[in-house]
């Protein structure tokens, strides 16, 4: 089953709280697969921002996804839902479920996509199941190194998990998505 979350999230870092919040209380294991989704305007509340959802066992119950979820946040499990964004909520599960969307931010193996590994070893070593080169024809050789930043974040994508990157120095690439992208206008505030 797949469990959706809407607190309203305004940025990834505070949606990936969630995610991981929900999971710790829920007591998933780390195999557990879960994305966060942008949600547009008026889809789910006024203004856009990051849902979540997790892969959860089908014996986890609407009354401990209640204990779970932190106070005020929306959620949607199967035709349980309750809250002012489970719309929102709704919509993360769906994308989840159908491999459509989402950034994929725990998944199995992500512990260990650490350092510089082979495009091949990082998918061998975990649940991607493709590594894509932006602009590029097609994926890259098994051999070529992938530096990870220790910052993986691959995205559903034809209803694979696949890593999006980008050239790096010295032949190499690196997740197109960095750790901790320099703000829009930081330069010239």
């Amino acid at each position: 089953m797949i469990l959706g979350l809407d607190a309203g999230s305004r940025t990834l870092p505070e949606a990936e709280h969630l995610l991981h919040t929900v999971a710790r209380e829920l007591g998933l294991p780390g195999d557990t697969v879960g994305c966060t989704h942008f949600v547009p305007a008026g889809q789910a509340g006024d203004e856009p921002h990051v849902a979540c959802s997790l892969s959860v066992p089908a014996s986890v119950t609407p009354p401990e996804v209640a204990a779970a979820a932190p106070e005020g946040a929306s959620w949607a499990l199967g035709e349980a839902r309750t809250g002012p964004l489970a719309a929102g909520a709704a919509l993360a599960a769906a994308e989840h479920e159908a491999r459509s969307g989402g950034r994929v931010v725990l998944f199995p193996g992500r512990d260990v996509l650490t350092g510089t590994l082979s495009a091949g070893e990082l998918r061998d070593g975990s649940a991607i199941e493709r590594v894509l080169l932006l602009a590029s024809p097609g994926p890259p050789a098994d051999d070529v190194p992938v530096v990870t930043n220790d910052h993986v974040r691959p995205v559903w994508r034809d209803g694979l998990m696949t890593l999006l990157t980008m050239p790096a120095a010295g032949g190499r690439i690196t997740p197109a998505e960095v750790p901790n992208p320099t703000p829009c206008c930081a330069d010239h505030a």
